[in-house]
């Protein structure tokens, strides 16, 4: 896989959909419907991003790792956009099936997440 992208998933929200088969969720407490887009991150935004959106976050965490080109081939849009800070995050365009996902890494709670990271 060329350089990967990740979304930063509630552990429930990705078991939710394995059972479904579609991963819907833009970002914490959001839907894809709500947003239009799933929010992602480069290996090295996703600190700054974990911090960010989960600080107060209790439930468990993980990661997914997702290939642009996979995406892609599978017709789904992938645009790197303004996050509103002038820095370009990735975004997906439509509902995600769970069988494009590259790679799950099981986090935890966000005090483990620096492991995982500094481990891909």
């Amino acid at each position: 896989m060329s350089r990967p992208i990740f979304h930063l998933a509630s552990s429930r929200d990705w078991q939710e959909a394995k059972h479904s088969g579609i991963y819907g969720f833009s970002t914490r407490g959001k839907t894809l419907e709500e947003v239009g887009f799933i929010h992602c991150s480069t290996l090295e935004q996703l600190p700054a991003v974990a911090a960010f959106v989960y600080k107060d976050f209790e439930d468990e965490l993980t990661l997914l790792a997702l290939s642009i080109e996979s995406l892609e081939q599978a017709g789904l849009k992938v645009l790197f956009e303004d996050g509103g800070n002038g820095e370009q995050f990735p975004h997906i365009y439509g509902p995600l099936p769970i069988e494009l996902v590259a790679k799950v890494y099981p986090v935890g709670h966000l005090d483990n997440f620096k492991v995982v990271v500094d481990a891909i």
